[in-house]
């Protein structure tokens, strides 16, 4: 990771200056992999990555302009020069969609939106060929943050399930996915929903962006929820053998803001990864994880 000196709220601000925008009253929204503000006299969310992920950023932005032209419910982009590269951080600028009380967008949206996404023409983007664990390993190799029997037992785990997932057929075919999609990254837009976070996107099979729904009962979603998913989306992963593969691929994936949390000192970020790598290494599907 780059070395900043900035904070992710000092580098929003500066990205502000230079847009020409008011930042009076900027209000931190989100803290995880990414840092998100509101700023509402603008309408406007600030996004703040690691500058090392400004391809995939950039790539999201070209995206997300032309899927919205195509008619699919995305989150949009601004029409500012971005993104910007600030001292470490990537910075873009984003439409704001307020969230009313109450429950956000249920499964079914997801599996509607991921059925559009999944039957549009493969956009004219350099798009990169799906690779699991890239990000993930290359922090376990990095860190300080975890044990080296720690280090051994994921980056082992890692490689028998890319092995498996090298041998899987795919029904529904390769072609354009989220690569991170899930209920988490769908918000409301009125009584509809729009499809958010596009840095993940890539070529890849179609039943990644179907997995990671049923990853999510470690989150507490509940048989229901996925038939509703499965339903709205028209195909059930629940037999296919290839399953199993994707939920423990996406498992491991989600250590890796954590690991990068613990390192920066964030103690509630380290309760969380050694709760997460004791249940995956005692293979306990049931537990419950915290969702950040």
């Amino acid at each position: 990771m780059t070395a900043t000196s900035l904070t992710p709220q000092n580098a929003a601000l500066r990205a502000c200056a230079i847009w020409g925008l008011h930042t009076r009253d900027l209000t931190p929204l989100r803290a995880h992999a990414t840092s998100v503000y509101l700023l509402p006299h603008t309408d406007a969310v600030v996004r703040v990555s690691r500058a090392d992920q400004s391809t995939e950023i950039q790539r999201a932005v070209d995206l997300t302009r032309l899927l919205a032209k195509q008619g699919l419910a995305v989150t949009e982009p601004l029409d500012v020069p971005q993104p910007l590269d600030i001292d470490g951080f990537a910075i873009t600028l984003w439409q704001h969609y307020p969230q009313p009380d109450g429950p956000p967008p249920g499964p079914e949206h997801l599996g509607r939106l991921l059925k559009q996404l999944h039957a549009l023409p493969t956009p004219p983007i350099d798009l990169p060929a799906y690779e699991p664990h890239v990000s993930l390993r290359a922090v376990v190799y990095s860190t300080t943050a975890l044990t080296p029997a720690d280090r051994d037992w994921i980056l082992g785990r890692s490689d028998e399930l890319l092995d498996a997932y090298a041998h899987l057929d795919s029904p529904l075919g390769h072609g354009l996915i989220h690569g991170d999609a899930y209920p988490g990254n769908t918000l409301w837009d009125g009584t509809a929903a729009r499809l958010s976070d596009w840095d993940e996107a890539a070529i890849g099979p179609r039943e990644v962006d179907l997995a990671n729904t049923f990853q999510g009962t470690r989150f507490g979603r509940t048989p229901a929820q996925l038939r509703a998913f499965s339903i709205a989306y028209g195909h059930d992963l629940t037999n296919w053998p290839g399953l199993p593969v994707l939920t423990g691929l996406r498992d491991l994936h989600t250590l890796g803001t954590f690991i990068r949390r613990t390192e920066n000192g964030d103690t509630e970020a380290a309760t969380q990864l050694t709760f997460r790598l004791s249940t995956l290494k005692r293979d306990d599907h049931t537990a419950s994880w915290a969702t950040h």
